[in-house]
Formats: structure tokens, sequence, C-alpha cells
């Protein structure tokens, strides 16, 4: 792939996030604010840049229109995470789509396994959970956890329920560029 290829799949692939990154969604913090502060927990933990890249873009399926949006304020699950892992495809393998795919399923389960952990989800986490499907049962839960991707999904997931400091400050935008360059290929099926 060319630097001009690879620059334009670049910009495709951030578009999203220029566009309604500074939206709010419930949470105190801005959707790319969400997603950054993710991300650098992830980089602190000694996450694969796999996992860091997933933790950058597990919400972008709520930035892709306005749909999401307007299902959610109907009471509708808009499934944000398989249209974000979706659109992910089309450029990265499962180790960035299937943690994405998978970070709602997570939410579900550890709130099946753990009480404490449902109990400590903020009130927009919470509303969404009953759109979701609410906690798993135990079916559900012995297919998620033989999922190969269920560890970095439960990773992420507890990334994302601590990533909504409105106080924090996050590297811009274009900071990413480097790590997801280094993770374009051609997608490996999930």
């Amino acid at each position: 792939m060319t630097h001009t290829m690879i620059a334009a799949t670049l910009d495709q692939l951030l578009a999203p996030f220029h566009r309604a990154g500074q939206q709010h969604y419930g949470e105190d913090v801005t959707q790319y604010a969400h997603g950054a502060q993710c991300a650098v927990m992830a980089q602190a933990a000694g996450a694969a840049p796999a996992l860091v890249a997933a933790a950058l873009l597990h919400d972008i399926g709520q930035l892709l229109d306005d749909a999401g949006a307007a299902a959610e304020h109907a009471g509708i699950d808009a499934r944000h995470e398989h249209r974000g892992a979706d659109l992910l495809a089309r450029w990265f393998g499962a180790e960035v789509t299937e943690p994405v795919r998978l970070h709602v399923a997570a939410k579900r389960y550890l709130c099946a396994v753990d009480p404490a952990y449902q109990a400590g989800l903020s009130a927009a986490s919470m509303r969404s959970l009953g759109l979701q499907g609410g906690p798993m049962d135990a079916e559900e839960q012995a297919r998620f956890g033989a999922h190969p991707h269920a560890a970095d999904a439960l990773a992420l997931r507890r990334w994302d329920d601590a990533a909504k400091d409105p106080q924090c400050t996050v590297p811009p935008l274009e900071r990413w560029r480097p790590l997801l360059t280094s993770l374009l290929g051609v997608p490996d099926q999930p």
C-alpha cells in the first residue's frame, strides 16, 4: 500500500471522529475523549497494539450516522458494536474487530457473573444494558466465555467503563495514525 493510499484509508477510517467525535453520548465526555481514554488505558496496561486500536475504535458504530442515536432514543438497541466491527473489518483483522463486536456482550456477561460490576455502571450504561438484552443467561455466558476473543473483550469493557473522566486530557486524534497504520492490512475472518 502506498503512502497516499494509507493516508486516504486513515482519513476514511477517522472521518466519523472528525464528523461526530465531539458529541456527547449520555456521559460527561465526548465520544472521542472516551475512545482515547480507553486506548490510553489499554496502552498503560501493556495491551497488544490491536487491542489498543480496538479500545480507541470500539464505539465508532455510534458515530456513523444519526440513525443509532435515534434508535436508542426510541428504545431500540442500535447494535453499534456490530455496525462498528463490520466497518472496521474493511481494514483490520479479528484481533481488532472482535473485541469491538463483543464489548457489549462483555458488559452483559459481567453483569451476569458479578453483581458488584453491574452496581458500578453509570446511568447511561444501565439504560443501554436494558436495550441490549440485560445480563446474560447461563447459555449465553457459556457461548461468550468460549469465544476466542472473550478475554480481550472483557479487558476492553473494563477500560470502557473507566474511560469517562471529563477532567482527563487526551491526545489529539492524529496521534493514533502510526498505530493504526501499523495494523492496516488484509483482514482475517473472525
